[in-house]
């Protein structure tokens, strides 16, 4: 009785994942399989597998880790010192409240900060440093795409550093081992969920990141979100676009699988 009840629960759960994950996967590798003449073919997978679209690929994986690499770089110290703190809570709260606002806000909030008369140049200037070509750039992408993730990064690792025992710590010192020692032996290992989860959350998205590269970048970094977006809205090859998106599924999933290996695992 108890198992056809818990089946039961189960209905709506299934049926969100048909509908909304399964349902639009087997729609966009159908669509993979036609050309913009809406015939049979194969040659959108030929095509993809030629130097401009690997280039693109290489290039998206490329932005993505180093999105992904200084999101945890500075992710990881900040949730450790968020821990410290006395209002950890309210700390992290002010740290989480950005992502409550629209992604395309920011980016346009950053289009006044960076631009030509915008609060960078302006300061640069009273420093006597002249002004500088900041939007537009490989740093003004990956800078604008790191503040906006970073939120995703600190949040995961924070709460496995809560989760973490004390008494490992203490035990660690106790037995004659440095602050070095410590984190690298007990701390970062005991936490090494917490940032495979983050990088989850950071590298997928960073992956297939196409309004910021035209916003902020102007163009001057083509993803695989870009890519995509183009052929849908602008070229309207569907084909070509639901190809690019099926290799774009299969690199989020290994991603998913290499990051979940540990914790399976475990």
């Amino acid at each position: 009785m108890q198992t056809k009840s818990r089946n039961i629960y189960l209905v709506p759960y299934v049926l969100w994942i048909l509908l909304f994950v399964v349902a639009p996967i087997v729609l966009v590798i159908y669509y993979s399989f036609f050309s913009i003449d809406n015939e049979l073919t194969l040659e959108n997978y030929k095509k993809f597998f030629t130097p401009v679209y690997l280039q693109m690929t290489l290039s998206s994986f490329c932005y993505a880790f180093l999105i992904t690499l200084f999101s945890l770089v500075f992710s990881y110290p900040t949730a450790y010192l968020l821990t410290k703190l006395k209002h950890k809570q309210l700390w992290l709260l002010l740290i989480i409240l950005p992502t409550w606002i629209n992604l395309l806000l920011k980016a346009y909030a950053f289009l006044g900060i960076f631009g030509t008369y915008g609060t960078v140049n302006k300061f640069t200037e009273f420093l006597g440093l002249g002004t500088h070509q900041i939007l537009f750039t490989d740093f003004s992408f990956v800078f604008v795409s790191v503040y906006i993730f970073i939120p995703f990064m600190i949040l995961p690792i924070f709460n496995s550093l809560e989760e973490l025992n004390p008494s490992l710590i203490y035990a660690s010192r106790d037995l004659g081992a440095s602050s070095w020692v410590t984190f690298k032996r007990v701390v970062f290992p005991l936490t090494l969920e917490g940032v495979k989860s983050g990088c989850q959350a950071v590298f997928i998205p960073a992956l297939s990141l196409f309004m910021i590269t035209r916003l902020i970048a102007g163009n001057r970094v083509i993803t695989l979100g870009t890519a995509i977006e183009q052929h849908f809205l602008v070229t309207q090859d569907w084909g070509m676009g639901a190809t690019i998106a099926v290799f774009l599924i299969i690199a989020m999933a290994v991603m998913m699988l290499i990051t979940g290996i540990g914790k399976r695992g475990v």
